[in-house]
This record gives C-alpha cells, sequence and structure tokens, in this order.
C-alpha cells in the first residue's frame, strides 16, 4: 500500500530571505537580493553582479559548535545546514536522543561543487608541503555528501542519508527522491533539499561560457530577467531551500501545520540525443517529463493552476515555454499563470531547484502568486505562444490548488514535480 506525502516543515536560505518569513515577504512582494559583487569585477569577471544570502553572524551558534565555525569555510554546507535544520525545527521536530538513531527518519540532501574554498586553501597548503595543517574538518567539508553527513548528524538521522548531484535539478530531484522513499513505506520522514556555495570559483566556469548577464553591472536588481525580450543570461547565485516531507499518517498523528501534499513527479534525460547537449535541453524529453509527472500524479492538464518554470533568463526561455504549451496542450489565454523566482535571486544552480520549490509550496499555502520582476518587456516569442495575463508582474492574491514545478540541468537531465494544496478535513 502506497502513503501519501505531504509537506510539514521548510527552510531556506536565499539572496533575498535568509529565514522563510523573510523569503515570503520578499518574493510576495517582489524584492530582488541581487547586488553589485565587488570580487566578481575585481576578478575582470563580465558580471559583476550576484545572488548571495546575508547571514548574521549571531545566528550561528543555533547550529554549529565553536569549534565548527571556527574552522568553516564552505558556504554551502553553512546554507545547507541552516535550511536543513530550520525545516526540522519548523516540522516541530527534535533531534534524536543521544544514545539512538532515529530509524524512521533520513535525508536526500543534494549539492554540486561542494566546499571549493575550502579544497583550494588545502592545495596551496599541499603546494607549501604542510600537510599537517590542513585541519580533521577537510575532508567533511569537500565531501559532496559532507552537508547530508553533518546533518545527519545534528539531527540523529537513521533512515537513508545521502547527497545527489543532477546539476540544476538536483533540489527538485531530491524531493522527488524522498518522496519515493516514504510512499514506498522505507521511511516515514524525510529531510530533502540542495545548497550551493557562493563565490567566484563557483561561477567561473559559467561566466567563461558567457551565459551570464553583462548588460546591467550598474542597475543589480534589474539584471536578471526571465522570459524578457532584453534577458541577456542568468546571474549567479546561491543559497540553500530545505523542507520535510513525511506521510500523511504521521503528520495527522502528531497534529502539525501541513503545507501541501505531493502528488507525485518524474524524472528523465534526453541522453545529449537530437538537439540535446551537455548545456541544452532535448525538447522531447522536457516533454515527456511534464507529461509523465502528471500521469503519475493522476491530474489532467487543464487541472494545473500555476507552473514555476525554470526559466533561466536566457535565449532557452521561449523554448522552455514552448515545451510547457506542447505537453500542456494549452496557450494563449489557456495557458496557467506562470512565474520565476530567478528574477528576484538568480539562478542559485544546484540549489535552485530547492529554494524554488519553497516558493512553490510558499504559494499553495498562503494563497497568493509571486510576481514575474523584470518582465515588462515580454520576449516576442513567448508573447506568440501565450496571454500575457498568465505572466503576472504583480504579485496576485490568487489561491491556487494546483501547481507543477520543474528544472532542467546540464547534461540534459529533467525534473518535474507536483504540488497540491493540502485541505484539512
Amino acid at each position: 500500500m502506497t502513503k501519501r506525502v505531504v509537506i510539514t516543515g521548510l527552510g531556506v536560505v536565499s539572496p533575498n530571505g535568509a529565514d522563510i518569513a523573510q523569503f515570503s515577504h520578499a518574493i510576495r512582494n517582489g524584492l530582488s537580493g541581487i547586488k553589485h559583487d565587488p570580487q566578481l569585477e575585481q576578478l575582470l569577471f563580465s558580471c559583476h553582479v550576484a545572488g548571495k544570502p546575508v547571514i548574521e553572524e549571531t545566528r550561528l551558534p543555533q547550529y554549529f559548535t565553536e569549534l565548527e565555525i571556527r574552522n568553516l569555510e564552505s558556504t554551502g554546507i553553512v546554507y545547507g545546514v541552516i535550511a536543513g535544520m530550520d525545516a526540522w525545527h519548523d516540522a516541530g521536530l527534535l533531534p534524536a536522543p543521544a544514545e539512538i538513531p532515529d530509524w524512521d527518519s533520513g535525508t536526500v540532501f543534494g549539492t554540486g561543487t561542494s566546499g571549493i574554498d575550502k579544497f583550494r586553501g588545502a592545495i596551496y597548503k599541499l603546494d607549501n608541503l604542510q600537510i599537517r595543517k590542513l585541519g580533521s574538518t577537510v575532508v567533511a567539508q569537500t565531501m559532496a555528501s559532507g552537508v547530508s553527513a553533518l546533518l545527519a548528524g545534528k539531527l540523529g538521522l537513521g533512515n537513508q542519508v545521502t547527497t545527489n548531484s543532477s546539476a540544476c535539478a538536483t533540489g527538485t530531484e531530491s524531493i522527488l527522491m524522498a518522496y519515493e522513499r516514504i510512499k514506498s513505506g522505507q521511511a516515514i520522514r524525510m529531510l530533502a533539499g540542495s545548497t550551493s556555495d557562493s563565490g567566484p570559483y563557483i561561477w567561473a566556469g559559467f561566466d567563461a561560457m558567457k551565459v551570464c548577464t553583462y548588460k546591467h553591472n550598474e542597475t543589480p536588481e534589474k539584471a536578471s530577467r526571465p522570459m524578457s525580450a532584453s534577458a541577456s543570461g542568468f546571474v549567479p547565485g546561491s543559497g540553500a531551500g530545505a523542507m520535510v516531507l513525511e506521510s500523511l499518517d504521521s503528520a495527522l498523528s502528531r497534529g502539525v501545520k501541513i503545507y501541501a501534499e505531493i502528488l507525485g513527479g518524474h524524472l528523465n534525460s534526453g541522453g545529449q540525443r537530437g538537439t540535446g547537449t551537455m548545456t541544452a535541453p532535448n525538447p522531447q524529453a522536457v516533454q515527456r517529463c511534464i507529461v509523465s509527472a502528471l500521469k503519475s500524479s493522476g491530474i489532467r492538464p487543464d487541472e494545473v493552476d500555476l507552473i514555476n518554470g525554470h526559466l533561466t533568463a536566457t535565449s532557452k526561455d521561449p523554448l522552455e515555454i514552448q515545451n510547457w504549451v506542447t505537453a500542456l496542450g494549452r496557450s494563449g489565454k489557456d495557458f496557467p499563470y506562470i512565474n520565476s523566482v530567478k528574477g528576484m535571486i538568480g539562478h542559485c544552480i544546484s540549489a535552485s531547484g530547492s529554494i524554488e520549490c519553497v516558493a512553490s509550496v510558499l504559494q499553495l499555502s498562503e494563497g497568493f502568486i509571486f510576481p514575474n520582476i523584470n518582465c515588462e518587456d515580454l520576449h516576442p516569442e513567448i508573447e506568440m505562444l501565450i496571454d500575457q495575463e498568465c505572466i503576472p508582474r504583480v504579485s496576485l492574491e490568487k489561491k491556487p490548488a494546483i501547481l507543477i514545478k520543474a528544472s532542467f540541468g546540464f547534461g540534459d537531465v529533467n525534473a518535474c514535480l507536483l504540488l497540491k494544496k493540502y485541505n484539512h478535513g
């Protein structure tokens, strides 16, 4: 017998809000977290703006020991641990007692490149024959699974503990992996999410590929422009998003708040065949992923109220809209509302899917649709496909019931998730 799966806790560390209250206020009001980054300018990046979370140092002792704080250099681990522990506490859960792990709870917490600043420092020490000065935390901060391992230790998780990595689809994939574990009865609760480091060593490759914008260095808040005719590339960002997934039976027995229900989803790859490449999606695979996600969830295309797209503010935005139109069989005024949080936070790479899933859940739970900022000049190819009213530029006090969220990543990989507003009673 399959289990129904709901979301009972949320956590986020985002460029426009380092906790759920700040983030919810920011997305509802279209507030950007993108700012000028002097380090990028000094290093001769073409893009001088970025989305970086701001975390008050006074918060760190809530999550880390004094020794950990002294040795922490991986921003991705900092973001992930804060978002993950916040989600756990938001769900009304406590760490397991010291003697016995929580066998029913686990985590799938993804990342891309982890601890690159720590790794860089280690290389310099090795080159200078200072191996004994590397310290005891270099492995934990540079191994890909460092974030899930730290979270598991702090919370005492005894079920599956793992880290996934699928480029920009990582966060959405982690939620689907956790969902399947609970649905199949192998776990009662799973902490799902993803994180991404900040800084030039993460973002340099994208700048070198010329996929980052350089036309709005003097106006950072205008730089990220999904679906806009004047979009010129994405703004690099970072942070983490997390949520606690739980069987409906467990959530009801604990009497906790239920944010939304996960109905299903799908993961696939275009195999870098056809027009799919390492950096470009295969349209057939994207459409197949969306259609399969709907089918697995028992949802008809006409039941979808809102799409939270991947929409990166690159030349691929019109192609993504075309894929949605084809997969849903809806266009013009019949198309659902669609939005992208990247206009406010940039592209947070491996953390993008999880942060955007948190934004999606908040819209269902709180009954609003956040605006697409910097989209006053809609791309003409998109305007030919869907009505402008489907792309809100101001916050709407709507109450979407069914939301579909998709993330697409380098390597031609796709993840699509169906969420439903949970109605008590």
